[in-house]
Order: C-alpha cells, then structure tokens, then sequence
C-alpha cells in the first residue's frame, strides 16, 4: 500500500498562532495571525506564484499598522516547524511492514530552507510533492494527479492522512482514500490505514 502524509501539523508541529502569541500581546498578534494565516494570500507562499515580498506586501496591506509585527514574524518563520520524535520510527514501520511512503504538502520555498532540520524525515520517504514546486496546492485534484504520476501510484492501493477537512474531501474525490489526522498516535494510525 502507498501511504500518503500531509506534513505540516501530521509529521511536523507547526503552531504558528501559538508562536505569534508568544512574542506579541492580544491585539498585536491577533491582528498578525488574521493579516498572514487566516486569510487567502497565504496560499501563494504554497503555490510559490508570487515572491516571499510580494506576498508579505499582500499580509501588511490586511494590517498595515502592525506592519513591524508582520515583518518579524515573516523573517522567524523558520522558529515555528518542530519535529516529531514519533514521526521517522513511524515511517519506518511502515515501510518494514511493506509500505510505500510519500509526502504530498502545501509547502513553501522559504520554509523548506528556513527550517531544513524540520524535514529530516524526507529522506526516509520513498518520495513526495512539495505545493511551490509544481504551483499547485491541495485540495484540488492536480497536485494528486502530480503525485500519482511521479510514482506511479495506484490511488486505489493508497491512503493519505491530512488534518484539514477539506484536503481530505479533495483526496477523496480524487480517489485516494482519506484519513483526518486529529493526533492519533502512530499504533493508532496504523490500524486505521490497515496495515
């Protein structure tokens, strides 16, 4: 079977509303977490269709009075991905039990060289998509078509475990069965995936 990992909040920690509220008081960070994450311009980081200035010229015109705030918290984006301990043991679990294992994440560029540390486990993978690499992103079926022609993956004989809901009815619809992650553990997991 192909077992297919989002990785941002799955096989890596990334709490950036967490972070932003540790440097910053209440309105300064609320405003900083509504201008960068919660709006739609974050999806260009991951398509990787504008540059890292252009799309933090789109965060600060959301909250141009927090302009400072926006600009540190863009320039420390490699502080927030944190590794997982379970992660590469659960990867190579996997694998001993005759699994193939792929990442397919909405990802950009300055994160991947920001934070390199933070994708140790990529090399223990079989493989995967980076979103800014192919200016796609998930939910939408050309990022899994991408994947699956890379690798020659069945969707049939796959699983892909995502923690947002939408990725998940995006994988779904194209043919890979979906697993929502909510912090399962990897025991957990592995029999969801059932293997």
């Amino acid at each position: 079977m192909n077992v297919i990992f989002d990785i941002g909040r799955v096989l890596i920690d990334f709490d950036f509303e967490g972070y932003v509220r540790s440097w910053f008081p209440g309105e300064a960070a609320e405003a900083v977490i509504k201008a960068m994450w919660l709006g739609s311009d974050w999806q260009h980081l991951d398509k990787g269709d504008l540059s890292d200035e252009e799309v933090l010229g789109l965060f600060i015109s959301k909250a141009p009075e927090y302009e400072r705030e926006i600009r540190l918290t863009f320039a420390r984006l490699g502080e927030i991905p944190k590794q997982k301990p379970t992660t590469i043991p659960m990867i190579e679990e996997l694998k001993a039990r005759g699994n193939k294992v792929y990442y397919l994440s909405n990802y950009f560029e300055y994160l991947i060289h920001s934070a390199p540390w933070a994708l140790e486990f990529v090399s223990h993978t079989d493989g995967g998509v980076f979103s800014c690499h192919y200016h796609e992103i998930k939910p939408y079926p050309q990022i899994f078509s991408i994947l699956c022609e890379k690798y020659g993956i069945d969707p049939a004989d796959s699983v892909f475990i995502d923690d947002s809901p939408k990725n998940v009815e995006g994988s779904n619809a194209f043919g890979i069965r979906a697993i929502l992650y909510t912090g399962q553990t990897p025991e957990e997991l592995f029999k969801e995936i059932g293997v």
